[in-house]
């Protein structure tokens, strides 16, 4: 906070942060807001890389036509058309193919839930009604704005950032995986893990961000006794990072600063986490059922 900056008011007593149930949670107030998308992001380093231009045509085109994609030959094409791009597919870590991304995807939500239900008691604290008019409102209108925003291709990653982004997981580049045109040859899956990917867009990432961002990063910037700031309170330092730092991991720079500062907005508007929460669901599955629509698999 800068000497120029209102003081923050603490809350003495219930005023503020909801108490956390007793036990490890009120110990480590931390855990309930950051542990869930620490599991997320972590697992989600291991997720494989869609393959390069060059490469995704050659597996498409092989697709369309009905033939078995050859690893082997997939590289030499790759190395003949974009030899730069074949080395760096070569050095990510871990060397999953692109088809296991369903597993490790799945694989990520089972240990965020398992995270979530550790911390539930802590997400339970924060009891207050939603006001459905404005969350659904903010949510529909949300989504209208970062599916033009995105589509409009504004947004670029930028910044000397790149380099630390990318090996933390955090770079943003979307998977853009299909299910229904990468998992063919077996449709119950391919469904099945079409509503996987959904639950995770709409149910959990919801969550896990807004009890991040909001809940412990927005506060912990106002104040060193993070835990008493009422929800909701703001000041012009919070009031960047919350908009600042989810730009850093999504490409779609433009519309996080816009989508963000909406909702930043109606945290202010209502001092309720699950309005936010609703949002940014509503968001998330107007955007999911737009990319299925609309075929815009890059957008996921």
């Amino acid at each position: 906070m800068t000497t120029s900056e209102a003081p923050v008011p603490v809350a003495d007593g219930p005023v503020g942060h909801p108490p956390l149930p007793a036990g490890w949670l009120s110990r480590y107030p931390w855990a309930t807001f950051v542990l869930p998308l620490a599991v997320y992001m972590l697992a989600g380093t291991l997720e494989p890389s869609p393959p390069p231009a060059a490469d995704a045509a050659v597996v498409a085109a092989e697709s369309d036509e009905g033939i078995a994609a050859d690893p082997l030959k997939d590289v030499v094409d790759m190395e003949e058309v974009a030899p730069d791009a074949a080395v760096d597919a070569e050095s990510r870590w871990p060397h999953l193919p692109y088809s296991a991304y369903p597993w490790v995807y799945t694989a990520k939500l089972v240990l965020t839930l398992l995270a979530m239900a550790a911390v539930w008691p802590g997400y339970r604290a924060f009891r207050a009604p939603v006001n459905w008019p404005l969350a659904l409102g903010v949510g529909l209108v949300g989504a209208a704005l970062w599916i033009v925003l995105s589509e409009l291709q504004l947004e670029r990653k930028i910044g000397p950032w790149a380099a630390l982004l990318d090996m933390l997981g955090l770079s943003g580049s979307r998977a853009g995986f299909n299910p229904l045109a990468q998992i063919t040859d077996n449709p119950a899956w391919a469904y099945g893990f079409l509503a996987i990917r959904l639950i995770g867009l709409a149910l959990i990432v919801p969550v896990i961000e807004e009890f991040f961002l909001r809940g412990f990063m927005m506060r912990f910037v106002m104040h060193a006794n993070w835990p008493e700031v009422p929800f909701g309170s703001i000041n012009a330092t919070a009031a960047v990072v919350g908009t600042a730092f989810p730009m850093l991991y999504h490409p779609e720079q433009l519309a996080a600063l816009v989508w963000f500062s909406l909702v930043t907005w109606l945290m202010v508007r209502t001092k309720n986490i699950w309005d936010c929460i609703v949002a940014h669901g509503v968001t998330n599955a107007t955007l999911g059922a737009y990319v299925i629509a609309t075929d815009s698999w890059h957008l996921m």
